[in-house]
């Protein structure tokens, strides 16, 4: 075929050491080789290796690579609480605010402690929750005749200790019926911790994690080396033989496709490109929009000039925008988001004789917390007002590029469309088809209250296939089947037959966040509610073929050029091209799947995707798939490089975080967690569903 003449095959090093024999259960035999802390860098973070069998068509492999990680240090739990809280210096005496309750048993629950007021004794129990009350007004039925006692006057009695912060909540523990004061326990060291960590700790972890190619390479072999494997017991026990030396696999590099903007193409280079001298494919239109400040430090002229700035830019890239705003920028409080909105929609509606602002651009504070997504919910389901929010930081530090991407997002939001692509695409140009993507967004460890959020995007503008127009839906905590998809499928097929005068004759799927386990569940129900939705919509019995394609970003696999120094093999980032492709050897040896590196990178070890075919009513070639799947990479529309994976899957993965915002900050009681398998089955009506999108959003791409 063609795009195999234009390809070149080099090899790769790919560390998965291969298992030559085995005839033992896997969990046997790495039970004793699990995650291990090779060295302590600093309090929270360790790095370590990871390890994991896997079936491929050269027999089982064992996958290997190093991270970081983040632990718990071995300390009281008041310090702990105060790190949580970011108290300093003075002791922590006063009662906790509802908020700081909440954030506390979040960070806690879970963790194992251990006491410290049983002098030789300790006993290590497992952290529940938290009481509503302060210490010093829990009281218990003490004994055999039932005397009420308080907590502070038992731990007096019993083991002498004065409890000193009274004022704060005790500890549950065991079987929740357990109280224990915070200052008599000590947090156990060494346990991983899961939670979510703050901006500076993330900061941190990437880059720990940030090590370039030829560095991670030689840490893995130098890891391989010290674990020794060859003279495991385990292994040995068994007979396995592991080899030191890494995989060598065949892989191609796909061609990047030709962009088309208007009047004029371009081609990417190593997987980006420049818009310089070039106009978006289809400019969008904004006729009234203005500014909203709740930076106190950025000046009405700094914002104005800034706002001047990036009309100029929109116009220069081809967007119908209105040189002028509306009216001066309206300065407002963080705490006053919901009125000054409000103020401003109500002021646009009176000098514009009721229509309706096309934009607002919202400067936030550098740090502005909660107020992101307050925007977000009160502009997308409330008022229906589309928005663009910048940091005060990019105000001050203005520039051509930093214009350019902003522009991108905006005309994308209005209803533009910034790139096509110039040549047909395999599968999918030439009959009508609709492509999805869909991802499943779950709530942060210690939200157990919150729901899962179901994002399923399609695609309305065929044969570009570039407007992807999202619909959400809340589940059941944890749930990784889309669980609403019937409904969500029917309402995207009969928005493609409105748009496109046709119906679709294909369906391709990209869905993220599956994991290998979860493959024959998704299959059975996903695929058969796609099919009932076709059925239900159009009164049809035969529905158009489906193409069903995971991805999996979320793995430890990691491709290396054979040779670093060889720079028509390597990208300045010292990674592979983008394009590179890997369907052979290290693939499952049945079914159908590769390792797509798509992007450029940046910094670091690129991580290549990988595509599972679950379904292929299609019958696409392995070359068809993956040149859709690369060249679908390159129409992601916020920016100027081909994107991590598969366009559509992104997208999901946007609207259905974007959509977790639209909950208000305390909507769900950790109380009222519900965690018992039985009861998610039977309890919808505890699933708090989504506030409605405001009717003139639901058919753009307003949430990139």
């Amino acid at each position: 075929m063609e795009v195999l003449r234009e390809t070149m095959w080099l090899e790769l090093n790919w560390y998965q050491l291969l298992i030559f024999e085995m005839i033992f259960p896997l969990k046997k035999l790495f039970k004793p080789l699990m995650l291990f802390c090779a060295k302590h860098l600093f309090r929270k973070a360790w790095s370590g290796f990871y390890q994991s069998v896997r079936p491929t068509q050269n027999g089982l492999s064992l996958n290997v690579d190093i991270s970081a990680a983040a632990f718990v240090q071995n300390l009281m739990v008041i310090d702990f609480v105060k790190d949580i809280l970011n108290i300093k210096g003075a002791p922590l005496t006063r009662q906790l605010s509802d908020a700081e309750r909440l954030k506390v048993k979040r960070a806690l629950k879970g963790l194992k402690v251990e006491v410290t007021h049983r002098q030789n004794v300790r006993r290590k129990y497992t952290i529940f929750g938290l009481t509503k009350e302060p210490t010093k007004e829990l009281t218990f039925p003490f004994g055999d005749s039932g005397e009420i006692k308080s907590v502070v006057q038992y731990f007096h009695d019993t083991y002498q200790v004065n409890v000193i912060y009274t004022s704060l909540p005790c500890l549950q523990v065991g079987n929740k019926a357990t109280f224990l004061p915070m200052e008599v326990c000590k947090i156990v060291g060494g346990q991983r911790y899961t939670k979510r960590l703050n901006e500076t700790q993330t900061a941190n972890m990437v880059n720990m994690n940030n090590k370039k190619p030829v560095a991670r390479e030689t840490s893995i072999l130098e890891m391989v080396e010290e674990n020794d494997y060859q003279n495991d017991e385990y292994a040995k026990e068994f007979g396995v033989m592991i080899s030191k030396s890494p995989t060598s696999v065949p892989a191609r590099i796909l061609p990047s496709p030709q962009l088309n903007y208007h009047g004029g193409d371009t081609r990417p280079k190593c997987g980006q490109w420049n818009m310089k001298n070039q106009k978006m494919f289809e400019g969008g239109v904004v006729n009234f929009w203005r500014c909203l400040n709740f930076a106190q430090f950025v000046s009405n002229g700094k914002a104005t000039g800034f706002c001047k700035n990036l009309a100029s830019s929109c116009i220069d890239y081809g967007m119908k925008f209105s040189s002028h705003p509306i009216d001066s920028p309206y300065n407002a409080r963080p705490e006053k988001v919901e009125q000054a909105l409000k103020t401003i929609q109500k002021e646009a509606m009176t000098m514009l004789e009721g229509k309706e602002l096309d934009l607002l651009i919202v400067i936030l504070p550098d740090n502005n917390g909660s107020l992101y997504g307050e925007v977000k919910r009160i502009c997308e389901t409330q008022l229906g007002i589309i928005s663009q929010c910048i940091l005060a930081r990019t105000v001050e530090r203005m520039n051509v590029h930093t214009l350019a991407n902003i522009v991108l997002k905006i005309n994308t939001k209005v209803g533009g469309i910034n790139v096509v692509l110039r040549d047909p695409i395999p599968m999918v140009s030439d009959r009508p088809t609709i492509i999805f993507g869909a991802d499943v967004t779950h709530p942060n460890p210690g939200e157990s209250g919150s729901p899962s959020i179901a994002a399923v995007v399609a695609s309305q503008n065929w044969p570009n296939v570039t407007n992807y127009i999202p619909i959400l839906s809340a589940q059941l905590g944890r749930e990784e089947k889309i669980l609403d998809l019937k409904r969500m499928a029917k309402e995207h097929f009969h928005a493609f037959e409105k748009n496109n005068q046709r119906r679709p004759e294909r369906i391709i799927f990209y869905r993220d966040g599956v994991s290998d386990g979860q493959f024959n569940q998704v299959r059975e129900y996903e695929l058969e509610a796609i099919r009932e939705a076709w059925r239900n919509e159009f009164k049809e019995s035969v529905v158009p073929p489906i193409t069903f394609v995971v991805v999996q970003k979320r793995h430890h696999t990691k491709l290396f050029p054979w040779n670093h120094d060889d720079f028509s093999s390597v990208d300045r980032s010292g990674n592979i091209y983008p394009g590179t492709v890997v369907d052979s050897d290290i693939c499952h040896p049945t079914q159908f799947n590769f390792y797509l590196c798509s992007h450029a990178g940046i910094q670091a070890t690129s991580r290549p995707a990988h595509y599972h075919v679950l379904c292929d009513d299609n019958h696409f070639t392995a070359d068809q798939l993956q040149t859709l799947t690369n060249n679908l990479c390159y129409i992601y529309a916020r920016c100027t490089r081909s994107v991590s994976y598969a366009s559509p899957a992104y997208y999901a993965h946007l609207a259905a975080f974007r959509a977790r915002f639209y909950f208000e900050e305390g909507s769900f009681s950790e109380e009222s967690s519900v965690r018992d398998s039985k009861i998610h089955q039977v309890a919808d009506a505890q699933v708090k569903q989504l506030p409605p999108l405001c009717d003139n959003l639901k058919n753009l791409t307003f949430y990139c």
